[in-house]
């Protein structure tokens, strides 16, 4: 198991993690403390657990709206497959009706 040291709003934290995560952990550490380092400057130092909850209603808003976004693409990208499934079923029938208009077209040619 790997230890990580985060620096939030100044203090250090010693974080466990799994090993290969080190990287992945820091660059969250410094993304809390770009968030918490924007709310200081907007609101200044409002204590640690006061800003901890700030910050952690804050980034639960954006994954909320990363959520929602998600979803609606989703939902798009489920219109668009029933769209492509709707065209390959014209393809299929129209290429059923060009086939019976050439087999009638070759017998009227015969007769």
């Amino acid at each position: 198991m790997a230890h990580v040291t985060v620096t939030i709003n100044g203090r250090q934290y010693q974080v466990a993690c799994d090993d290969g995560q080190e990287a992945h952990l820091s660059r969250l550490g410094k993304y809390v403390d770009n968030r918490v380092q924007e709310l200081v400057a907007a609101v200044g130092q409002a204590g640690d657990a006061r800003l901890l909850v700030m910050v952690s209603l804050l980034l639960a808003d954006e994954l909320s709206d990363t959520y929602s976004e998600l979803e609606t693409i989703s939902r798009k990208s489920e219109g668009v497959a029933r769209i492509i499934e709707s065209e390959d079923k014209v393809s299929r029938t129209l290429e059923s009706f060009a086939e019976r208009i050439e087999g009638i077209a070759a017998g009227l040619e015969q007769a």
